[in-house]
C-alpha cells in the first residue's frame, strides 16, 4: 500500500469522519447559504486567519453570493471588520467589536510566550515606549500608516526598525490595542490607532465571561462540529477557559449526535444546525490557502486523512496549499499555473481516483478566477 507523507495511505476516514459530520460543517461553513455581504461571513465563522490578506479575501468570497475583492476591502473601509492579532498571535480578520474584548483575554498570554524572542531582538519597555509615543503622535486625528512608513517614523525617533524589529513592534502594539489594521489598497495593509479606528461601541461584550462565551457561539455557529479541544487551540485560550466558554454558551450550542460514530470527544454544533443540514455532503470547491475549513481545527481528521496532511501543509512549514473539497472531503490541492499572459489552474489529486471529479471543479475554479479578475486559458488535473 502506498504511502504519501510518510503515512500510510487509507480509504479509511479516521473516527469523528461520517457523511453527517461533513454535510454538517459545510452547512456551518456557510457553503449551503452563502452570504450576502463579507461582514456576514467574518460574524458567521467568529474569525478567518488572514496574514495572507489575498488568500483571506477568498476566504471570504467563496462564502459570498456576489463575491468581489472590493466587498472585502469595502468591509474592512467601513469598520465593521478589522485586520489585526486576536489568537494564537497570528493576523485575523474579525468583526470589529470583538477585537479589544478578545485581546484582553489572549493578549497577555501571547507577549508572554514572545518574551525571549523580545530579548533576542533587544526590545524591551524602553523601545516599546519610545514606538508607541511616536505612532501616537503621528496617527492621532484619524491617520494611517503602511509598514514600511511605521519602519520610517521609529527610524527617526532613533529607534532602530529593521524588519524583524519593525513587525514586532507593531505586533505588540497591535496585541496592546494601541494599533489594528486599518484599511487596505489591494494587498497593502495600513494601520491606524484602534481607538480612533474602531471606538468602543454598543455590543462589545463587557465582561471576560461574555467575550468567552460569544467567541466560542460564533465559532461554534461557523465551524461545528467540534471539540472543546478545537476551540482552545483555534483561540488559543485554555482549556478552563474553553470550559467557561461552553457555560455561558447556554442552550446557542448543543451536542452533535451521530450514532454510530460518537466514539470519540463531544463536539458541538450550534442549536439547530443538525437539522437544518443536508444528511450527505455534496459539492465541489476550490477554496483559499489557510481557509478555516480545513485550517480551524485541532483536529483535521473528520475531513482530510491525515496520510496527507504534507501535502496541504508541505514539510509542516505553515503555509496552508489551497484546498480541492469534494463532498466534504479534501481530495487535493490547487494552483495558479501558465503565464501572467495565460494564466491557468492545476488540480493536484491525493489519489487517481479523483481526478474523475476534474470537471465537477470547472465552476468553482472560474468562480475564483473571475473574483480575481483573471481570464484563464485552462484548467489541468495531476495524479499522483
Amino acid at each position: 500500500m502506498p504511502r504519501v507523507g510518510g503515512a500510510r495511505q487509507t480509504d479509511r476516514m479516521p473516527t469523528g469522519s461520517s457523511q453527517l459530520s461533513r454535510a454538517v460543517r459545510l452547512h456551518s461553513h456557510g457553503f449551503r447559504t452563502p452570504a450576502d455581504d463579507a461582514v456576514s461571513v467574518v460574524e458567521r465563522l467568529g474569525a478567518i486567519q488572514a496574514q495572507d490578506l489575498g488568500a483571506a479575501k477568498w476566504v471570504i468570497g467563496s462564502r459570498m453570493t456576489r463575491p468581489t475583492p472590493d466587498a472585502v476591502d469595502a468591509a474592512l473601509a467601513e469598520r465593521r471588520v478589522v485586520r489585526s492579532w486576536p489568537m494564537r498571535g497570528t493576523l485575523h480578520i474579525l468583526p470589529a467589536r470583538m477585537l479589544r474584548p478578545t485581546l484582553r483575554l489572549t493578549g497577555p498570554r501571547v507577549l508572554a510566550n514572545a518574551r525571549l524572542r523580545h530579548e533576542r531582538l533587544e526590545l524591551g519597555e524602553t523601545e516599546y515606549r519610545r514606538a508607541r509615543d511616536a505612532v501616537e503622535r503621528e496617527l492621532a486625528g484619524g491617520g494611517t500608516a503602511t509598514r514600511d512608513e511605521l519602519s520610517g517614523l521609529w527610524r527617526a525617533a532613533g529607534i532602530d526598525a529593521n524588519g524583524p524589529r519593525t513587525y514586532h513592534l507593531i505586533w505588540w502594539l497591535a496585541l496592546d490595542g494601541v494599533l489594528c489594521g486599518g484599511p487596505v489598497d489591494g494587498r497593502l495593509q495600513h494601520f491606524a490607532l484602534l481607538d480612533e479606528w474602531a471606538p468602543v461601541g454598543a455590543g462589545e461584550p463587557d465582561s471576560a465571561e461574555q467575550t468567552l462565551a460569544e467567541l466560542f457561539t460564533a465559532y461554534v455557529r461557523g465551524h461545528g462540529p467540534v471539540t472543546l479541544a478545537d476551540f482552545a487551540w483555534w483561540s488559543g485560550l485554555t482549556m478552563r477557559d474553553t470550559r467557561t466558554a461552553l457555560d455561558g454558551a447556554g442552550d446557542r450550542v448543543e451536542r452533535f449526535v451521530d450514532r454510530p460514530a460518537d466514539d470519540g470527544p463531544e463536539r458541538y454544533v450550534a442549536a439547530g444546525a443538525t437539522d437544518a443540514a443536508a444528511s450527505r455532503p455534496s459539492g465541489a470547491l476550490a477554496l483559499a490557502g489557510f481557509d478555516e475549513y480545513y485550517l480551524g481545527y485541532a483536529d483535521r481528521s473528520p475531513v482530510c486523512d491525515p496520510a496527507f496532511g504534507d501535502l496541504v501543509i508541505p514539510g509542516g512549514n505553515g503555509v496552508f496549499q489551497p484546498t480541492l473539497v469534494l463532498d466534504g472531503r479534501v481530495v487535493g490541492t490547487w494552483k495558479r499555473s501558465g503565464t501572467a499572459a495565460k494564466p491557468r489552474i492545476e488540480l493536484r489529486w491525493f489519489e487517481s481516483k479523483h481526478a474523475a471529479a476534474a470537471s465537477r471543479f470547472e465552476r468553482p475554479v472560474r468562480a475564483w478566477a473571475g473574483f480575481q479578475g483573471i481570464e484563464l486559458q485552462g484548467i489541468d488535473s495531476t495524479a499522483p
